[in-house]
């Protein structure tokens, strides 16, 4: 594919993304005219999950800026239409589903609730809503002194999260990080986060509430689609000249291209729908 049809499909496939992503900015005002009941998922997290379009960085254009970087929870929403919504029941009764992304780039569960972000979404939260939580990357990075959590602290932040969101009578869920795209060893993709992909489990366990562990499945995932693939389609690894965010080209084996935050939003979705049926029961 030449470099030129590439920036055609590229852009293609932008706007079709946009579409979907601008209005997820959007989309409670929109649902509070057309809808009765209403409930939120409310997304709290690092850079892996977060939506850079809308107000992420106010003034600056996400497509000169930032483009193709795409957090899975950017591309959340559309998994939320009204098909899916009756395949939700009996489980989840409600006429729209809000996704409310309030993960932030470089947060660890401590900078989080320090910034007030955590406050946010705990005065807006609202009986039967959900919290879905996935920190991990930024907490366990020790050389980042200034987001850095022990592991003991970042169980406590955990337990605080869930403690309150059981308060306001929502219902929280917590994820192990999602995988980055190394250490590979024998054709397989294994887990890089350590003790900090076990803690949300234990939590979890502790304190009876659902969990995916989406370290376990995205690795499974990417370790079947293979590395190249993975390092070229999934990640932001990137040719030089291509993007305008990008003119030298990028090496980044954390952050997702589009196509990556879909792959990991369909496994949050479809994992989301075992856990509240579960729930439920």
């Amino acid at each position: 594919m030449t470099k030129k049809i590439h920036k055609i499909v590229s852009f293609l496939f932008v706007a079709l993304l946009l579409s979907a992503c601008q209005s997820q900015n959007n989309v409670q005002k929109a649902m509070v005219k057309h809808h009765k009941k209403i409930t939120h998922i409310y997304l709290i997290g690092d850079s892996t999950m977060a939506d850079y379009t809308g107000d992420y960085e106010p003034g600056k254009d996400y497509m000169k800026v930032r483009y193709p970087i795409t957090g899975w929870g950017q591309v959340f929403q559309p998994y939320f239409t009204k098909d899916s919504l009756a395949s939700l029941k009996p489980a989840m009764t409600t006429d729209s589903v809000a996704v409310i992304d309030r993960a932030h780039g470089g947060r660890s569960t401590r900078t989080f609730f320090q910034e007030g972000r955590w406050r946010y979404v705990y005065e807006h939260l609202q009986p039967n809503d959900y919290v879905i939580m996935q920190f991990g990357h930024n907490d366990g990075s020790e050389k980042h002194t200034e987001r850095y959590v022990n592991l003991e602290g970042y169980k406590e932040f955990l337990r605080l999260f869930v403690a309150q969101t059981k308060q306001k009578g929502a219902n929280p869920v917590i994820l192990t990080p999602v995988a980055r795209n190394y250490p590979w060893k024998d054709g397989k993709l294994e887990n890089v986060h350590g003790e900090y992909a076990q803690a949300p489990i234990d939590i979890a366990k502790e304190m009876n509430v659902p969990y995916i562990d989406l370290n376990k499945l995205s690795m499974e995932y990417f370790t079947k689609k293979g590395q190249d693939f993975t390092t070229s389609h999934y990640f932001m690894n990137l040719p030089e000249k291509v993007y305008e965010a990008y003119p030298k080209g990028q090496k980044d084996n954390t952050h997702f291209q589009p196509e990556g935050a879909k792959a990991v939003a369909s496994i949050v979705y479809q994992e989301f729908k075992k856990v509240i049926k579960t729930q439920k029961k």
